[in-house]
């Protein structure tokens, strides 16, 4: 998984562009989602959920048409067969996302939850997904492992929604997390924030390992 997330790196941090680009990782991630969910996206539509300028567009297009992973047409944007089964390999291992109300874990207004399949043995303590997530903006961050039919903290072996039974069971529910499951919580009073801080922090996860 290194390789694919490296590859998403190098789309943004392509040489031989004087720009300075005010788009990242995590946003060319969530463009990708939104191509595999919808068979054409507009310059607009990416404009709007990605919360970044038409031409800042312009340019993240521009890089993935020359990796062969997108083409356009007057009715946008849309993924090449090599771009399917790049978008597959995230698909793949990040395999959903939620939102949850303020609760004890996640005190902030916004708490974007996205889950990384199998990977728990690659959490140390959690603060490196927090730190990946403030990067972002995000005020705080929370890390959950799903082991034993339970989320828990790293290194600890209690249930860590044994008093909040609502928060669990829309994790459960929206997520349908299996052993071993990475779940990161990334929190602010933003909801874009929260989103592509979470993205950001399930991103350099898995580029560290």
């Amino acid at each position: 998984m290194y390789k694919t997330v490296l590859k998403l790196q190098n789309i943004v941090t392509r040489k031989g562009s004087s720009k300075i680009l005010t788009f990242s990782s995590p946003h060319v991630f969530k463009a990708l989602q939104m191509l595999s969910k919808q068979k054409y996206v507009s310059r607009v539509s990416f404009c709007s959920e990605l919360h970044i300028g038409e031409g800042a567009v312009r340019t993240m297009i521009t890089h993935l048409k020359q990796d062969g992973l997108v083409d356009a047409i007057r009715a946008g944007t849309f993924l090449t067969i090599n771009g399917k089964k790049f978008a597959k390999k995230f698909s793949d291992v990040i395999t959903s996302q939620c939102n949850i109300k303020s609760c004890n874990i996640a005190r902030e207004k916004h708490n974007h939850v996205i889950l990384i399949k199998n990977r728990a043995k690659i959490i140390c303590n959690g603060m490196d997904q927090r730190d990946f997530a403030i990067l972002y903006g995000a005020k705080s961050a929370t890390t959950l492992l799903f082991q034993n039919e339970h989320f828990v903290f790293p290194n600890e072996n209690k249930d860590a929604l044994i008093e909040d039974s609502k928060t669990k069971k829309t994790l459960l529910e929206k997520l349908m997390p299996q052993e071993d499951d990475i779940i990161i919580i990334a929190s602010s009073n933003d909801s874009f924030v929260s989103e592509i801080s979470a993205i950001n922090s399930a991103l350099l996860t898995l580029a560290a390992n």
